[in-house]
């Protein structure tokens, strides 16, 4: 891992975090980070290319020795903060993309909220607005 990464790198790193949380990456998620990465303004720029390398990045970060608690703080450190919020959006809307919100899911937005210094109720506006996205008929 390189000593500094980009915001870029840093926000798949949560996506990809919140996707393998769970134990299982399963195609909706993987498929909901490339959108993601794809058409938000916060990726303007980002090369597309590296979108497979980043991830596996941040897989083999994951699997490594407190691989969790560094990713956050790599999120929290490369990550300004005014995109803290749209960090917490972005792992809610891989969390959701399987429409069905595990426990660690639960407990990795809770992480993240306290890491990054979210408040409870912008925390919880960004989860009902998702919740008002993905709801069936």
């Amino acid at each position: 891992m390189p000593s500094r990464i980009s915001a870029h790198d840093a926000l798949i790193y949560l996506m990809v975090t919140m996707s393998a949380v769970d134990k299982a990456m399963n195609d909706a998620e993987l498929a909901r980070i490339g959108r993601l990465v794809t058409f938000l303004p916060v990726f303007d720029g980002f090369d597309e290319e590296r979108l497979i390398e980043v991830t596996r990045a941040a897989a083999e970060l994951l699997a490594g020795p407190e691989g969790l608690d560094i990713v956050l703080e790599v999120v929290r450190d490369a990550v300004p903060h005014k995109f803290y919020d749209t960090a917490y959006a972005l792992a809610v809307e891989v969390a959701s993309a399987d429409y069905n919100i595990q426990q660690e899911e639960i407990r990795l937005l809770q992480m993240l909220r306290d890491r990054l210094g979210l408040d409870k109720l912008t925390c919880a506006a960004i989860e009902r607005s998702a919740m008002a996205r993905f709801r069936n008929a």
